[in-house]
Order: C-alpha cells, then sequence, then structure tokens
C-alpha cells in the first residue's frame, strides 16, 4: 500500500510540474510577441519623426 502511494504522490508531483513548465512557456511567449510588437512600434516612430524633420527642407 505504502509503495502505491509513494508512486501516485510522484505521479502527481511529475503531472504538476509539467503543467506549471507549459504555463511559464506561454507566458514568455507572449511576452515575446509583446516585445517585438513594441520594438517595431518604436522604429516605425523614429522613422516617422526623422521624415517629418527631412521633408520639410
Amino acid at each position: 500500500m505504502q509503495k502505491r502511494l509513494t508512486r501516485l504522490l510522484m505521479l502527481f508531483i511529475v503531472l504538476i510540474s509539467f503543467s506549471s513548465c507549459s504555463i511559464i512557456e506561454g507566458i514568455f511567449k507572449a511576452g515575446v510577441g509583446v516585445g517585438i510588437f513594441i520594438v517595431v512600434a518604436v522604429i516605425a516612430i523614429i522613422i516617422f519623426i526623422i521624415s517629418k524633420i527631412f521633408g520639410r527642407k
């Protein structure tokens, strides 16, 4: 009985570990997407400002 309980406990711990890892993976994937969007937006703003400065001459 003790051996069976130990196996079930170990299985439960492994299942919890894998689900938490996938949650963290999802958070980092979302963070990468937001980071890329912010970088593209900043570059677009810089190009817009430079075009306005040099376009008036």
